[in-house]
């Protein structure tokens, strides 16, 4: 319900209201029921709404207060848009701040006067370092005690110059005000005046504010007020704060205004190494109000980060109390400041107790007796009573590495290791720890390795059988012996056999006792197809043999399918097997022929004594295109990379196993085959098979490298002259060479041309002429060359063959030119001038040479 007295400041309101508005308007104010909402400006209705706030009224008491002064319920609804009202909870209106969050203001500046450490600094800890320095002095600083700006606002904050506050009234009136403080200390309110708050907490200020805005609404005094107000602060201020004494940087510091004293000592580097961390004073306004020990925070956590600082503060940091030093066994070894009551164990917690391997009994601590140093023991009752002195220096010794009850065994046993050394431990109570003996174990002696007192070490032998059956005397073990029972496997040699040959996996095997030939055989994979399995050998080495024999050859033999054979030896150990291969067998070997045949492909040899006649009537004769003359005969050389049967059968075997892969729909037995290829593929190959060519390669390149201007180029394939007319008009001679393996047969076209090379006027192809020789064919490319070395000329005829010119008393024997001939002329090379001196000298010669020759003449 309104009130009469907020209506009677409403329609005082109204009246005023005239004076800053047209008279037209005023005198619709006065009579509400003439006002037209929309004629009015957003700026006059505003305006009207903020008088109303001023008058203690809220938007409903606004709008109720129209109502009654008569304005229509269309015009009602219309302000009521206008102003925007909106009703909460409670059904009251409410007026909200649009405030940004807190801020720090002047930022810059209290960054700019932070100490920067310099760029050597170690966040390492070491031995010298003393402890809590790096807290506020490290290269890379994480924890910089920065205050939570979004904290509640302390009720103990001191208001000062450059605040922000805000203050909210609400509950029967609303209303929120915004001011800073100026520097004469005040706040100016809207509508109150000044109000001084300067030097006081944010307490004080509320309840000045409080007695000020009172006057004004009435509802936040009395017994019961049912209006309230709050102060909050805004934006935080900063503080003036002058760091003194020990510090790496003292000064005044400019600091935020919710500082405390880490914050300051933060901002100057923190204590000096002749800084106190334990009694660093606060003063304000000339009395000392706090002492802060640091070691409270490092040790314990706590701290009075609810101390504030305030403007002109001043932190003293004396210099140190005492420094003492721990080293050794302890989790933080450095220099630690210690009060006159500290003792050791203060010290100990300083230090982070002791680690692991901490002798804890006793420690020694050297300390300053007058002029020199004394060193005292202090054991684990005394360590409450003894007081820290300065300069004393505490090591923490570390434990014996050694053991006070242990006992280890080793070797042919299941479980080796180190055992406890219990009250009677014997040598048979000991293997029952170790869970017994292994089936290897070489029971008929055991070691004991004992060492005395003066560390030396005996050896005791013990007869470990006897020991376990009891027929000899238990052997009593005592601290740091060592037994070791040794594996029959390390006293004998590892036994194995090999196996050689025509197998699938050649190598060695583990021998076991009783094995035959067979067994070896199927263990390495199998016979190879080209196994002969009648002609095998046991290669079996002699233990005491004749100066001369190496070893025992005996001859065996197998069934194909390596079923049971009663009169198989049995292997012993280190057995060599050698399975050879069968002397008919041989893979396919194929050739080919070329060009001009009826036929021309592949064909496999039939027969070792086939011949180049065979092949080409199997390839179906000549054609009545083909060249007989020009025909050609490609085969390997021995340096031809030529597979071996076993790496020939390999890629077949390779082939095999990709092509079954491809296949998604394998048959049973095909899939059982792939998974054999996958597991059983043979890898190795025998290196035997390339060593002749690779033997005489190596040959040829040390005479080359030997043999100055000298070079070999190695061909795997080269061109065989051969004379085909003659092979198959006398098939079976000693031109119808026998097939191998590789051969290519090449019989071309009938040629037409002749090719010029060399040093000819201009190399060129000619039309081939019947008849002519090769001086014509030479004239016919512009003739020799300056420099061409016509005695040396050659023809290198279609199916390969050279023949050259050949020469007698002056008169040349030109080769006949053949069609598909080359000829080539080759070059005498460059002529070399001669040097003065050699013109000396052969003119030397020359005249001495005239000389003994005219003396001959005139005798």
């Amino acid at each position: 319900m309104i009130s009469i007295k907020q209506f009677s400041y409403f329609f005082i309101f109204l009246a005023y209201l005239g004076l800053a508005i047209p008279q037209t308007l005023a005198q619709e104010v006065n009579e509400a029921e003439k006002i037209k909402v929309d004629e009015l400006s957003d700026e006059q209705v505003q305006d009207l709404l903020d008088r109303a706030y001023d008058s203690g009224l809220t938007k409903a008491e606004f709008l109720k207060a129209l109502e009654l002064q008569g304005m229509p319920p269309s015009e009602l609804a219309k302000m009521r848009t206008r102003i925007g009202e909106e009703k909460d909870v409670a059904g009251r209106n409410t007026k909200i701040s649009k405030r940004d969050a807190r801020e720090q203001v002047d930022l810059d500046e209290i960054n700019l006067g932070m100490y920067q450490p310099s760029s050597h600094v170690s966040n390492k800890p070491n031995g010298n370092e003393i402890f809590g320095s790096s807290l506020f002095y490290q290269k890379d600083r994480s924890l910089s005690f920065e205050p939570n700006l979004n904290q509640a606002t302390p009720k103990s904050y001191i208001l000062g110059p450059g605040d922000l506050i805000y203050v909210d009234i609400y509950g029967q009136s609303e209303q929120y005000f915004e001011a800073s403080v100026s520097p004469d200390g005040f706040v100016l309110l809207d509508n109150i005046g000044p109000v001084s708050v300067s030097g006081k907490s944010i307490e004080e200020a509320t309840g000045i504010l409080k007695n000020r805005i009172g006057k004004y609404y009435s509802g936040l005094l009395g017994n019961n007020p049912n209006t309230f107000l709050q102060v909050t602060l805004g934006n935080v201020g900063t503080i003036k704060v002058n760091i003194l004494g020990e510090v790496r940087l003292p000064g005044t510091f400019t600091l935020s205004a919710f500082s405390t004293v880490f914050n300051a000592l933060y901002a100057a580097g923190g204590p000096n190494e002749n800084g106190s961390m334990r009694k660093i004073k606060l003063v304000r306004n000339n009395k000392a109000v706090a002492e802060i020990d640091v070691y409270d925070l490092l040790i314990n956590g706590s701290a009075q980060l609810d101390l504030k600082l305030q403007d002109q503060d001043v932190i003293l940091v004396p210099p140190y109390l005492s420094h003492v030093k721990v080293k050794g066994e302890v989790k933080r070894p450095m220099i630690f400041e210690a009060k006159e009551d500290d003792n050791f164990t203060d010290l100990l917690q300083y230090a982070g107790g002791f680690t692991d391997h901490a002798f804890k009994d006793r420690v020694a601590i050297s300390r300053i007796t007058g002029n020199q140093r004394s060193v005292s023991d202090v054991y684990q009752n005394q360590f409450d009573l003894f007081l820290l002195k300065g300069g004393d220096e505490i090591t923490v010794q570390r434990i014996l590495d050694r053991y006070s009850n242990r006992v280890q065994i080793k070797g042919a046993v299941y479980r080796e290791g180190t055992f406890a050394l219990d009250e009677g431990l014997t040598l048979s109570q000991l293997v029952k720890n170790a869970e017994g003996l292994r089936g290897d174990a070489y029971t008929t002696q055991a070691s004991i390795l004992r060492t005395k007192d003066d560390l030396s070490t005996e050896m005791i032998q013990v007869k470990l059988r006897e020991v376990l059956e009891g027929t000899s005397p238990d052997i009593p073990l005592q601290r740091e012996d060592v037994v070791r029972i040794a594996s029959i496997y390390d006293i004998n040699n590892e036994e194995y056999v090999q196996i050689l040959g025509e197998v699938k996996k050649p190598g060695v095997y583990p021998y076991s006792a009783a094995m035959k030939v067979e067994d070896l055989i199927v263990m390495a994979g199998g016979f190879q197809e080209s196994a002969n399995s009648q002609d095998i050998e046991i290669a079996r080495r002699l233990e005491d043999s004749d100066l001369g024999t190496l070893a025992d050859i005996i001859p065996t033999q197998v069934n194909p399918d390596l079923g049971y054979n009663p009169n198989s030896p049995s292997l012993v150990a280190f057995d060599q097997v050698i399975v050879r291969k069968r002397a008919s067998f041989t893979m396919q070997k194929l050739t080919a022929v070329e060009g001009q045949v009826n036929s021309p492909g592949i064909f496999a040899i039939q027969s070792s004594g086939e011949r180049i006649s065979d092949l080409i009537k199997r390839a179906g004769g000549l054609n009545q295109f083909a060249y007989a003359k020009g025909a050609t005969l490609i085969r390997r050389t021995e340096f031809f990379n030529t597979e071996s049967e076993q790496l020939r059968r390999q890629r077949n075997l390779e082939g095999l196993r990709m092509k079954l892969a491809e296949n998604p729909s394998n048959s049973e037995a095909q899939s059982e085959l792939l998974q054999r290829l996958i597991t059983d593929f043979p890898t190795s190959v025998s290196p035997v098979d390339n060593q002749l060519a690779q033997s005489k390669k190596e040959s040829l390149d040390q005479i080359a490298s030997e043999t100055p201007g000298f070079a070999i180029k190695l061909k795997e394939t080269e061109a065989v002259a051969i004379n085909l007319e003659e092979i198959l008009k006398n098939p079976g001679s000693e031109d119808d060479l026998l097939l191998e393996e590789g051969d290519i047969l090449s019989v071309p076209k009938l040629f037409q041309t002749v090719r010029m090379r060399g040093d000819v006027v201009y190399p060129t192809t000619l039309r081939h002429e019947s008849g002519r020789s090769l001086k014509h064919y030479i004239n016919g490319a512009g003739g020799f060359e300056r420099r061409a070395n016509r005695k040396q000329t050659y023809v290198v005829y279609a199916n390969g063959a050279v023949k050259r010119t050949k020469g007698f008393l002056g008169i040349k024997n030109y080769p006949p030119v053949e069609p598909g001939a080359e000829v080539i002329v080759p070059t005498k090379g460059p002529k070399v001038p001669l040097r003065l001196g050699e013109i000396v000298g052969i003119t030397t010669g020359l005249a001495t040479l005239g000389l003994v020759l005219s003396q001959i003449n005139w005798q």
